[in-house]
């Protein structure tokens, strides 16, 4: 089983936006893939920190110890970045407010669904593009 923690959009949040699942654990694709992953899942300030810190790494130290200690940053990269995924989406606004167990992000969905059903409300907003659903419903387009 995995632990996945749920972050939320604060509610008094301009758009929707859907739901955050991060999980628990050492992250394979940031070891091996450091700066498209962190691209990937927008992190740019770690990014440019990360490429910032190996070109420090391999020009100041000497040829053997460079290469090794850019590994070792890697490393580090993969055990805390689901951390750094975190601490942006706290700057960003959003909140932590449940803990989910599964072993996919899948069922941690439904569970967190289950748990939570105002969270749905927040889903399907953020899906259709729309804050405005709780009083009328969707409008319909309108052939011209």
């Amino acid at each position: 089983m995995r632990v996945w923690t749920v972050h939320a959009p604060a509610a008094a949040s301009r758009r929707a936006r859907p739901p955050v699942l991060v999980p628990e654990g050492f992250s394979w694709g940031a070891f091996l893939f450091a700066l498209p992953w962190l691209l990937l899942h927008r992190l740019w300030l770690e990014a440019l920190i990360y490429v910032a810190a190996v070109l420090l790494l391999v020009l100041l130290l000497p040829p053997p110890a460079g290469p090794v200690a850019a590994v070792a940053l890697q490393f580090l990269l993969g055990a805390h970045a689901q951390d750094l995924r975190r601490r942006a989406l706290a700057r960003r606004g959003y909140a932590q407010p449940h803990v989910v167990v599964a072993p996919n992000a899948d069922l941690a969905l439904a569970r967190l669904l289950d748990a939570r059903p105002d969270l749905a409300g927040i889903w399907a907003q953020a899906a259709l593009g729309r804050t405005d659903l709780g009083k009328t419903g969707p409008r319909r387009a309108v052939p011209a």
